[in-house]
């Protein structure tokens, strides 16, 4: 039996605090992640005991006001910034939204907002409403992934890229890019969907100014759990809050008619706290606190390269798109085949769970508290048995579903 403060080996005591199905092997935690021992007491704790008992009390003898907060401090250590920078809520949409339309305030005189063709689309779909709502003559400038650094200039207002591309698993310099924007006057305004949880991140460090991000996928709590959003220290009290709800403000309870912010990060809330996902993350993040990061990261690369090695013996026709070099790559490996939304629906009949994504690509995410090495040679025997047999021709892969992974969520 661990001991409840232990620290924790990554997979050989962690794989067991997950519920997984026996006849699965789980490569899609970087899209969904895993359901966590416990996650599911804690929730009906709060519904019977809190919400159940407290009732209405529960606000403030349950710390359910405070919570976006606590579970902020919580989520920092993780991303590598310091307690009372991040707060929890809201959607990973909403965030980006937030961090962006704060960035451009803070450089009024600029007008482009670079990012990369890699981005996730709805990054994109916030900032073409943000610019279109401001109506001050802003431009979304999209240039390839390996072009954004010789692309900035002291025409850009902000630099606004997410760390680690959801197809490929291209990762980001973000310390260099965000040392060379400052340098040109440029505020940044990272994602981290595909990092948190999944790597290292040292947001403190390398002087990023906004960072938002979700806890669905590598932080394993659930569907609709809420996402983050990171605010340097210096801009904190100085950020305008585009979206000025009543939990942003200095005094709530006041109920005054004009808005005045909160001071700090706390600004940054928009509306309630959704008490029942957020107490699904807190749980989920028992398992976080009692884990090294290294640890995680050091696992994540030498299985990927177990993956990718596999399957270049195995199956050649799969062109890997996932740099092989650790440093330019995050938790996932992908291969663009022709046939891949067929090939990824035969995997998934036979209990390898992948993703896929449009127009041509398999993707397999790399998640170390429940998945090994076992799990991965298991799972490239089965992708071979599927690719070189041609099983993903059968006419029962061909079908795509009302949610595949061509109108996917992530």
């Amino acid at each position: 039996m661990i001991e409840a403060k232990s620290q924790l080996r990554v997979y050989d005591d962690t794989k067991a605090m997950f519920h997984l199905p026996a006849d699965v092997i789980y490569l899609d935690g970087n899209s969904l992640g895993a359901l966590p021992l416990g996650v599911a007491e804690r929730v009906a704790h709060v519904i019977t005991a809190e919400w159940g008992d407290e009732l209405i009390r529960a606000w403030n003898s349950a710390g359910w006001y405070v919570q976006p907060r606590r579970v902020g401090d919580r989520i920092a250590r993780l991303i590598g910034a310091a307690s009372g920078t991040v707060m929890i809520g809201d959607t990973l949409s909403l965030k980006v939204y937030q961090a962006l339309a704060a960035a451009l305030e803070m450089n009024r005189e600029r007008k482009v907002v670079l990012s990369d063709t890699g981005n996730f689309p709805t990054d994109l779909y916030m900032a073409e409403g943000l610019i279109a709502t401001l109506g001050r003559g802003h431009q979304l400038r999209l240039v390839a992934p390996e072009e954004v650094e010789p692309s900035l200039s002291d025409e850009v207002a902000v630099l606004y890229l997410t760390e680690v591309d959801y197809r490929t698993g291209r990762r980001h310099d973000m310390r260099t890019l965000t040392a060379k924007a400052h340098a040109l006057g440029i505020v940044t305004v990272w994602d981290l969907a595909h990092s948190a949880g999944a790597l290292p991140v040292d947001l403190a460090g390398v002087g990023a100014d906004f960072a938002a991000g979700c806890t669905y996928k590598y932080l394993n709590a659930g569907p609709g759990a809420p996402a983050f959003l990171y605010v340097a220290p210096k801009h904190a009290d100085q950020a305008r809050a585009a979206l000025s709800g009543w939990m942003g403000h200095a005094k709530p309870f006041a109920f005054d008619l004009g808005y005045q912010p909160a001071d700090g990060v706390e600004r940054m809330r928009v509306g309630t706290p959704p008490v029942l996902a957020m107490a699904a993350l807190e749980a989920s993040l028992d398992i976080w606190d009692r884990v090294d990061m290294g640890e995680v990261r050091a696992r994540s690369l030498a299985l990927g390269d177990l993956l990718i090695a596999e399957i270049a013996r195995r199956c050649p026709s799969l062109r890997l798109v996932t740099p092989p070099a650790h440093a330019q790559r995050g938790s996932q490996v992908s291969f663009a085949f022709a046939g891949g939304y067929a090939a990824m629906q035969a995997l998934i009949a036979r209990g390898v769970i992948g993703d896929f994504r449009a127009p041509d690509i398999m993707r397999f995410g790399i998640t170390p508290l429940y998945i090994g090495e076992a799990e991965v040679l298991k799972a490239a025997e089965i992708i071979e048995e599927v690719i070189n047999g041609e099983v993903w021709r059968r006419q029962e892969y061909q079908v795509v579903n009302a949610v595949t992974d061509r109108k996917s969520v992530v």
